[in-house]
């Protein structure tokens, strides 16, 4: 089964997962097609930590007060994707990477506390 959005994971993920034999959810969004290919090289033992990469968003950078002041508008306005309004605010606030835990802790049975997501510089 390849799996290309991660909402349908994330809303039935115990049914899901309860109705695959191991190995049969195949990611191919490319952030988790890039973790299970790594995860192929060993077992889930000997993963210390998962991470999950992030640009940071189209408000990296600012103060908590300068995202005080942030706008509807600006979230929407996607640097680089032409994405939909719900896709979009997810990814401005960073919401979809949280997501993607989620996602990752279904897909991988890797605990929360071993999974991190770290901006890139």
């Amino acid at each position: 089964l390849a799996l290309a959005n991660k909402e349908s994971l994330i809303v039935g993920g115990p049914l899901v997962k309860a109705l695959a034999a191991p190995g049969q959810i195949i990611p191919v969004d490319s952030e988790h097609a890039a973790l299970f290919q790594a995860l192929a090289a060993g077992t889930r033992a000997d993963v210390r930590k998962l991470v999950v990469t992030a640009s940071g968003g189209p408000f990296r950078g600012r103060t908590r007060e300068e995202l005080a002041d942030v706008t509807r508008e600006q979230a929407l306005a996607h640097p680089t994707w032409a994405m939909g309004p719900v896709i979009t605010i997810n990814s401005a606030t960073l919401v979809n990477k949280g997501l993607e835990v989620i996602e990752a802790h279904l897909l991988y049975d890797i605990p929360f506390d071993r999974i991190e997501v770290v901006v890139h510089p």
